[in-house]
């Protein structure tokens, strides 16, 4: 490729490097408080409860993410047919329009949200576990109730402990989110992927990789960044 050709590249690529950077940042707003709530859930006492959330970490940390991305798809389509769904059910998916330009990002956004809240529930679980017994008896001498004892001792020194862990989630997804390609979504990686057939060369796929690699080493800064702020925390 000529260097006209290979900055024609560039050009395309940057311009789909938003719908990319949404999958990631909408998968982070969700996943992060939804990945809490289920760390939670499999630390509850109802054995129901966390033999549940024991089922789902399973299934989403046990099957591929391509393939969840796939499932979340196909799987309303072909439930909108069946007939035979709860009346409640029918009614939410007949809100649901398939055809609808977003409908593409709303199935990768369900798929890596439910993936990932898999991965930083058990992130989370363990830096939960990892606080010594003693904070939660200072905190209940200082009477202070489990909301406040969580949320103002406990919480704060999860955060610091589970920096590290978090961020190679976080690297991984910005590079998972090339998977959203397998329904056609337009990103970075698809785009490349038709720029390689335009010219018949694999040098957008490097272009491509650069993208990737710049945004996780801006992450990488960023996380190394934020553990540093929360070394009070040792």
């Amino acid at each position: 490729m000529s260097g006209e050709e290979i900055q024609k590249v560039f050009l395309i690529l940057l311009e789909y490097l938003v719908p990319t950077l949404k999958v990631f940042g909408f998968t982070l707003l969700y996943s992060i408080p939804l990945g809490m709530i289920v760390a939670l859930l499999k630390m509850c006492r109802i054995k129901p409860i966390s033999w549940l959330t024991n089922i789902y970490i399973l299934i989403m940390r046990g099957t591929p993410l391509m393939l969840q991305v796939i499932v979340a798809f196909y799987a309303i389509p072909m439930l909108k047919q069946n007939e035979n769904l709860p009346v409640f059910l029918q009614n939410i998916l007949s809100g649901i329009d398939i055809k609808a330009e977003n409908f593409k990002f709303n199935a990768v956004i369900v798929a890596f949200t439910l993936n990932y809240a898999a991965y930083f529930a058990e992130i989370f679980r363990g830096g939960i576990e990892s606080i010594p017994k003693g904070q939660y008896e200072a905190a209940a001498s200082l009477s202070m109730n489990r909301f406040q004892t969580f949320f103002h001792v406990i919480l704060p020194q999860v955060a610091k402990r589970v920096v590290p862990a978090s961020s190679n989630e976080i690297i991984t997804l910005i590079k998972d989110t090339s998977l959203a390609n397998v329904i056609s979504y337009a990103e970075i990686t698809l785009k490349a992927k038709q720029q390689m057939q335009n010219y018949s060369s694999i040098t957008p796929l490097f272009i491509a990789g650069l993208f990737y690699f710049v945004l996780a080493m801006i992450l990488t800064v960023i996380s190394a960044f934020v553990e540093k702020k929360l070394n009070y925390y040792k």
